[in-house]
């Protein structure tokens, strides 16, 4: 039992809390994801673990936290999708309907109702 609880401490101290994006610790990485985000074109998506990757981490799960407590219009996180193109069900008030419904305003292309086409159109700028 000892070891287990041993394992939640340690990962406990490395989550992060999207309540925090704008202020302490977390805000320097966060407003870092953002600003990679920003530079997604239109018609284009990433993945949060190439957004990982460019941020120097293996943890695309802090990258979906940052996106989810997200406030500003200006950062596209609609253009952001899982390793196999497949939308996010938590995404802003409509869940994946509305992600869809923006990238299809942008014209990007999708193999069924839930997985954008990564081949068609994956950005990546590395």
């Amino acid at each position: 039992m000892s070891n287990l609880k041993t394992t939640t401490q340690s990962f406990n101290k490395f989550r992060i809390d999207p309540e925090q994006s704008r202020t302490g610790q977390n805000s320097n990485l966060f407003e870092r994801i953002y600003k990679i985000v920003r530079k997604i074109p239109e018609g284009k998506v990433t993945t949060y673990g190439h957004l990982a990757m460019m941020l120097g981490t293996k943890d695309a799960r802090k990258v979906g936290w940052a996106l989810h407590a997200n406030r500003d219009e200006k950062t596209p996180c609609h253009r952001v999708v899982d390793r196999n193109g497949r939308l996010a069900p938590n995404f802003a008030w409509d869940g994946e309907k509305e992600q869809r419904r923006r990238l299809e305003a942008e014209e990007v292309k999708f193999t069924d109702d839930n997985h954008v086409d990564l081949k068609v159109g994956l950005w990546q700028p590395f």
